[in-house]
């Protein structure tokens, strides 16, 4: 059943892990960097638009999403991320895909 198929959104959920750790190591979070907030935005635009782009291209069904969101939250917690962090990467990533996957094609 591709209802429950899992491997694209498990692999798009390594990228975004990977590209967080890459771009903002969890101890520059805690840091007195003074860049540290153009660094989140660059990140955070970077990643949104894969997600966006993914959402477009295929709408991802709740479980896909739910699965999606639930990897990255504790992959960042593994990778050692705050679980507030963790958590609120997820639930954005996971609304921005859900709010693109919805809107209409043009």
């Amino acid at each position: 059943m591709k209802w429950f198929d899992t491997s694209e959104v498990d692999s798009f959920a390594k990228w975004v892990i990977g590209e967080v750790v890459q771009r903002l190591p969890p101890a520059t979070l805690g840091s007195d960097d003074a860049t540290i907030g153009d660094r989140i935005r660059r990140m955070n635009e970077f990643i949104s638009a894969r997600a966006t782009a993914l959402a477009s291209e295929r709408r991802l069904n709740f479980y896909k999403r739910a699965r999606l969101a639930n990897q990255v939250k504790w992959g960042l917690r593994e990778a050692g991320y705050s679980d507030r962090f963790a958590d609120t990467f997820s639930y954005e990533l996971a609304t921005l895909i859900t709010v693109t996957g919805r809107r209409k094609k043009s």
